[in-house]
């Protein structure tokens, strides 16, 4: 949350002048946080629309201000929404994204001699290496997306008695490259 306000506070420098910096982020993909402000225009004008563009376009981890100078035309409430909302589009179109899923994180110690165990596993699974220590015996954290979670533990189940340890670490996310 720091860099946000961060980036907030050096939006506000760079147009001080501005009558009104509205903006709203969607955080976390594993736990979607939401927030929006209309920063002083009439309530659900400013913020939602821009919300709502993040929302259907799928985008988390991501934050859109739009900055407004009162020109001397008011616009009403329609002519607001249309606005912010319409700004926070051709911002999303002019940005890079990178895809998220959404994965469940595994720990796994084993002997080598299990090894083939885990290669048939990297094999029927999209499996994402996080970490692996090869020392006496082989620590590795790996991820799978969500959807492939209930299928690996059933596959793994009958092997897990080989493992010195197999934990369930939690629901994260990853970022695609």
């Amino acid at each position: 949350m720091m860099a946000l306000e961060e980036t907030l506070e050096a939006v506000r420098s760079e147009h001080p002048t501005a009558t009104h910096h509205c903006y709203a982020y969607r955080l976390n993909p594993a736990d979607t946080v939401e927030f929006s402000t209309d920063d002083g225009e009439p309530g659900g004008t400013a913020g939602v629309p821009i919300l709502n563009v993040l929302r259907s376009r799928d985008l988390v981890n991501v934050a859109c201000v739009v900055v407004r100078y009162y020109g001397g035309t008011r616009l009403g409430k329609s002519g607001l929404i249309d606005a912010y909302s319409h700004t926070a589009d051709l911002a999303a179109d002019a940005s890079k994204t990178k895809k998220v899923l959404l994965v469940n994180r595994y720990r796994v110690i084993y002997n080598y001699e299990h090894q083939s165990t885990i290669n048939s596993m990297n094999h029927a699974f999209d499996v994402l290496e996080l970490d692996s220590v090869y020392l006496e015996k082989v620590s590795l954290t790996f991820a799978v997306p969500i959807q492939q979670s209930d299928a690996l533990e059933n596959q793994l189940r009958p092997a897990v008695h080989l493992f010195d340890k197999f934990e369930k670490l939690g629901r994260s996310y990853h970022t695609a490259e």
